[in-house]
């Protein structure tokens, strides 16, 4: 149950980082699995089923999520 609960909690910290960083967001809609395995191999905690379940969420609709928003809780880019 334990590890179900960590596993749960870097899920929702992949969601927030998704919704609030422009730069990750666009990495994740242009290559959502690559993005996210990528996430995995830094450390995060990420079981097979939950990176197919975030890679299968429509990653072209995440950037309209994340303009609901508020724009001083987003990471913007700088180019």
């Amino acid at each position: 149950m334990a590890v179900r609960q960590m596993s749960q909690k870097t899920v929702q910290f992949v969601i927030g980082w998704l919704l609030t960083d422009e730069d990750m967001r666009r990495r994740f809609v242009e290559r959502p699995r690559e993005t996210l395995i990528e996430i995995r191999d830094q450390g995060y905690e990420l079981t097979a089923d939950e990176l197919d379940a975030l890679a299968r969420s429509a990653p072209a609709e995440w950037p309209a999520m994340a303009r609901r928003i508020h724009p001083r809780l987003q990471r913007c880019r700088l180019q």
